[in-house]
């Protein structure tokens, strides 16, 4: 965007305001300050430009505290009956019993919940909560729970009689959801917990939303009078932590956000913040433009607004895939054990990550290298040399370099910009299963417009062999290999051939 011209911006979303450098658990490490995407961008602009923000969506202790139940059917009483036990089981008797309004508990685990050595000795317990909800109407609900805490907490909700979520014995995800459609009326819901404080300590939340209440108006005004709109959604250290996993899908609430805000401004910029993919089948192809943030660190609302109002040429690059859908992930049928198994098998083997997409021929929404660029780059002139003179050759045996790829890169474009090239090596009949090609080397180029650079990026044997599991020694058999230099693993730009005959082959090969 050209911050000359725009009149207004709008920042919206729950990761706009206050900033969110980094995510939950031992990668927490705060600084004395940091910039968040909203203050970043109205510094950016300044007071001639008007910045609006809204945070879009309500907080989850705001969903969870507007969460109304009854312990009776009718609805005649308000609340939950809860039940607090000394064990993690829920055996014998509760050594408390009372109504409580709401599923709620903030940091201080222990202050209501009752989790606390004062309580429990050791600081351990469970508790269940049961009582029923009343639809409004015949609709799609959001039924989520927040459970942070030494790994997560685990707990377990039914709907009518139906397990709805199950983190009982693994810790799936701090923050989970599953969307349920209910007749009008009352619906039985029961909600049990177990586990003990964690170092970083917990919040246990459980709220319901109709599907479509999420979207607060004020936000929608905003984004409807805006020039542009940069929205802010993903996770953050309550949603993101180490000890537990988290969901694919956005937290709740956040899709229907985005997809509003691409509904009502066309120029809708979408800023994640995650460790990884997540979810974008419903928005990713009614926006515009798309920033994967990470966790930025402390100057991340700098870097944003120096990234869209063009001030630096983005060239960052996925060090991953990034699926359409979580099935699609090479891990996924063994990510978790089998049910009563105390085992994970890797069952991916070699093919995992972007090896593995392209085994299973599944195209990722955004393939391993990804990254795009506001100025274009040209590929040409590939060279693939081997070491052939004896000085050469003496230099190749001590460093184990057998080939050097040589190529120019051009910035064709208007605009000064860094290209990641990245070479790849697959052999073309290969006698045990190899991935189609990998990674194997990689150069960062700065170029003016206009600007060519000859890249050299040195192969080594281990670029061309595998491990024999037999041998104990790693192989590279006669055959004729494709080297391959793209800007992603799918987008290839140059091909070239490397053959190793069976002396050259044995020869390269070496064992540990």
């Amino acid at each position: 965007m050209d911050k000359h011209t725009i009149k207004s911006v709008a920042v919206i979303g729950p990761d706009s305001y206050p900033a969110v450098p980094v995510g939950g658990g031992s990668a927490g490490v705060r600084p004395f300050a940091a910039v968040s995407f909203l203050e970043g961008i109205a510094n950016e602009l300044g007071p001639a430009v008007r910045t609006y923000y809204h945070r879009g969506i309500p907080a989850l202790n705001d969903l969870a505290q507007n969460t109304n139940f009854s312990t009776a059917e009718l609805g005649d009483s308000p609340g939950l009956a809860a039940e607090y036990f000394s064990n993690e089981s829920m055996e014998g008797e509760p050594i408390l019993r009372r109504d409580e309004m709401h599923v709620n508990f903030g940091a201080v685990f222990g202050a209501e919940l009752g989790y606390s050595g004062a309580i429990y000795p050791g600081g351990a317990g469970s508790a269940r909560w049961a009582g029923y909800y009343t639809a409004s109407t015949a609709a799609a609900y959001d039924f989520f729970v927040q459970s942070t805490g030494e790994a997560g907490g685990y707990y377990r909700l039914y709907v009518d009689g139906k397990l709805a979520l199950d983190d009982w014995s693994i810790a799936r995800a701090l923050v989970d959801s599953a969307a349920i459609t209910l007749t009008a009326g009352p619906h039985k819901v029961v909600l049990e917990h177990r586990g003990k404080p964690g170092f970083l300590g917990t919040k246990f939340r459980f709220g319901i939303v109709r599907e479509g209440s999420y979207v607060d108006p004020a936000a929608e005004t905003i984004a409807a009078s805006a020039d542009a709109v940069i929205v802010a959604a993903g996770f953050d250290p309550e949603s993101e932590s180490e000890g537990s996993d988290r969901t694919f899908h956005l937290p709740p609430g956040q899709d229907e956000l985005l997809q509003k805000m691409a509904a009502i401004n066309k120029r809708t910029i979408v800023v994640i913040t995650s460790g990884g993919a997540v979810d974008m089948n419903g928005w990713i192809d009614r926006v515009p433009a798309l920033l994967q943030a990470w966790y930025p660190g402390q100057e991340g609302g700098t870097a944003l607004a120096q990234i869209v109002f063009g001030d630096v040429n983005p060239s960052g690059r996925l060090p991953v895939s990034f699926e359409r859908h979580w099935e699609d992930n090479p891990v996924y049928g063994s990510y978790y054990p089998a049910a009563g198994s105390p085992r994970v098998v890797y069952k991916e083997g070699v093919f995992v990550g972007y090896r593995g997409y392209q085994h299973n021929q599944t195209k990722p929404l955004f393939p391993f290298g990804y990254g795009l660029s506001y100025t274009i780059f040209r590929y040409r002139h590939l060279l693939l040399r081997p070491m052939a003179d004896r000085t050469e050759r003496n230099a190749a045996l001590r460093s184990n370099k057998l080939y050097e790829v040589s190529f120019d890169i051009t910035n064709t474009g208007s605009r000064n910009g860094a290209d990641v090239a990245e070479v790849y090596v697959g052999e073309s009949h290969p006698r045990v299963p190899r991935p189609l090609k990998e990674l194997k080397g990689f150069a960062r180029v700065s170029l003016h417009p206009g600007e060519t650079q000859r890249v050299n990026i040195p192969l080594d044997a281990r670029a061309f062999s595998y491990y024999d599991t037999r041998a104990h020694e790693w192989r590279i058999d006669p055959d004729e290999f494709t080297v391959f230099v793209g800007r992603s693993v799918e987008q290839i730009e140059l091909t070239g051939a490397v053959t190793f005959t069976q002396s050259a082959a044995a020869s390269a090969s070496s064992k540990p």
